[in-house]
């Protein structure tokens, strides 16, 4: 049994990877995978030998005495447990989506778009990367990177020269992401998961993602596409809403706010973002009214179904396939978790592997493994990777594994546009060719990823 729940897994990973080959999208195989996977656990539990309790963090070798009552019962509260863990990741995930989608409400991003007042290809290209470096470490490197090209479509005229500054883009925005536990969603896995602390994280990562998005950057400005001038687009949208700076420093104060109420709290940090969204939302609906005459509020037209609030107009349009991908994906990995067979896998991993290392891992993982699982990540999906390594590993938290992990995962997906969500969608906004980025592109995310690893390898050392 234990068998075919591992090829239901490896067919519905396949079919995630090819997802654009298939023309199937991929949080289809992702619920599948999920819901077949528990669906044999159930019709086969008599036939496991083994169990991990996840909330005890223990394997019960003897899971195979126990009656079948027990084992249903061990099974539906493994399930809960695993599903609750879930929805902390995807309640913040929605609550730090909608804050977004309010600050585009109110066109706060455009206040970004006003300050570029200079023609400099080279001087363009480090304000987009620095951007795209501190944007995604606040507002995570999937909406960094939409924010980011869609003020650069606004004002770059030329199709050709704009989808490099979004290969620049995405390997900046990846890199940004990595250091900051709101910043990337397996960063965000790691965080919520108890594996990295936000102070520590910032100390061994911040140095590393830095060089990786500074290197390719600097090479890249060496190139012929970023020299010279260019002819800006002018500015004949409409004028941007009078609230639109205030709503997105507003925004970005309210995501930042969360990692430290959850270091003054220790409450789980979707109470703080959900908090943090209530706050935004007040605001948001003030600043909405605020816009009607005393005789639309009298009569009720400011809150009629015609002048839907910001709020609901914002839920409406959060990315809710990524959401359900994220849920099947994580419970789909649980399930191989509970029967221990990541447990399994990772102890061959670390048997097969040469050690390097391991005198700083205590444990004994390679590093040479971590560094696959960043290779791994650009050809396929890093949440499942992540989601993986926390059941594959035991290590405390804050151990130098886990913030290699958070590296790896992170910015390893630069180097394939398919490798991450920021070049996925860059690859759909502007319509970029998979080969023109493993050409062009690939080599300098190559680059950054390989000098990051190893001045995190220094770095490690001191800290």
């Amino acid at each position: 049994m234990e068998t075919v729940i591992i090829l239901v897994f490896v067919f519905g990973y396949l079919a995630i990877t090819l997802e654009h080959n298939i023309k199937i999208d991929k949080l289809i195989p992702a619920l599948v995978m999920m819901a077949v996977c528990w669906a044999l656990i159930a019709l086969g539990i008599d036939n496991f030998s083994q169990w991990f309790d996840t909330a005890q963090h223990n394997l019960m070798e003897n899971f195979g005495l126990l009656g079948h009552e027990e084992k249903m019962h061990m099974m539906e509260e493994t399930l809960l447990h695993h599903l609750g863990k879930t929805a902390e990741i995807l309640v913040f995930l929605l609550g730090a989506m909608t804050i977004v989608e309010i600050i585009d409400y109110f066109d706060g991003f455009s206040t970004i778009k006003s300050a570029v007042n200079f023609n400099s290809r080279k001087k363009l290209l480090w304000m987009f990367a620095i951007l795209a470096f501190v944007l995604s470490a606040i507002i995570d490197n999937l909406t960094a990177t939409i924010v980011l090209i869609s003020i650069l479509q606004k004002i770059v005229k030329e199709r050709d020269v704009r989808i490099w500054y979004a290969g620049l883009i995405i390997i900046a925005a990846n890199a940004g992401g990595a250091w900051s536990p709101i910043g990337d969603v397996t960063t965000t896995m790691l965080w919520i998961g108890d594996k990295v602390s936000t102070g520590k994280l910032f100390v061994y990562l911040f140095i590393p993602s830095l060089l990786c998005m500074v290197v390719p950057t600097f090479v890249a400005s060496l190139m012929p596409p970023f020299k010279g001038t260019l002819e800006l687009q002018g500015d004949d949208e409409k004028p941007k809403n009078r609230f639109s700076s205030t709503m997105l420093f507003l925004g970005l104060g309210a995501i930042v706010f969360v990692p430290i109420f959850k270091v003054i709290t220790h409450l789980p940090p979707y109470v703080g973002m959900m908090l943090s969204l209530g706050v935004v939302a007040i605001f948001a609906e003030i600043y909405t009214n605020s816009k009607f005459t005393m005789s639309q509020v009298d009569t009720g037209e400011a809150f009629s179904h015609d002048h839907h609030s910001p709020v609901h107009r914002s839920l409406s349009r959060i990315e809710m396939p990524s959401i359900l991908f994220f849920l099947g994906i994580l419970m789909a990995v649980a399930a191989l978790e509970s029967l221990g067979i990541l447990f399994g896998f990772a102890n061959s991993l670390q048997e097969t592997m040469p050690m390097m290392g391991t005198e700083l891992h205590g444990e004994g993982v390679s590093d040479l493994v971590v560094l696959l699982l960043g290779v791994g990540s650009a050809v396929i999906d890093n949440v499942p990777l992540v989601a993986a390594s926390l059941g594959m590993f035991s290590e405390p938290m804050d151990n130098e594994l886990w913030h290699f992990i958070a590296y790896s995962a992170g910015t390893g997906g630069s180097m394939l546009i398919i490798g991450s969500a920021a070049g996925v969608v860059a690859m759909g906004m502007e319509k970029i060719d998979f080969f023109w980025y493993l050409k062009k592109i690939s080599w300098l995310a190559l680059l950054g990823f390989i000098v990051g690893a190893l001045s995190f390898m220094v770095t490690r050392s001191l800290f």
